[in-house]
């Protein structure tokens, strides 16, 4: 699964947790598992304001799926313009900081 964010400034954080073909968004499920190769599902009939856009999968199987990132006020570049997060694992989504403030080393 590749997830492409769409950066907005959104007071609500945003949590993904990937398990195969099922993207849980802030502890609610969409399980893409039944799309086949080649479709697309229109953004229209994905019941979340999280989805970003259409949700696709290539011929080769790979599902697309793009979802809203909100960040804060004082965000870092990285957030504001974030790389697609490409073949990612099953288990918690790893998502650029909110704000610059969540970077502590």
């Amino acid at each position: 699964m590749n997830i492409i964010l769409s950066p907005v400034r959104l007071d609500t954080q945003l949590e993904l947790f990937k398990s195969g073909d099922t993207l849980t968004i802030n502890g609610e499920a969409f399980d893409f598992s039944a799309l086949p190769a080649g479709a697309t599902l229109p953004r229209a009939a994905i019941n979340c304001d999280w989805i970003a856009g259409d949700v696709t999968r290539d011929e080769a199987g790979v599902l697309t799926v793009p979802v809203v990132l909100p960040h804060g006020g004082n965000a870092p570049e990285e957030t504001c313009f974030p790389e697609p997060l490409v073949d990612v694992p099953d288990g918690p989504v790893e998502l650029p900081p909110y704000n610059t403030e969540e970077i502590l080393e």
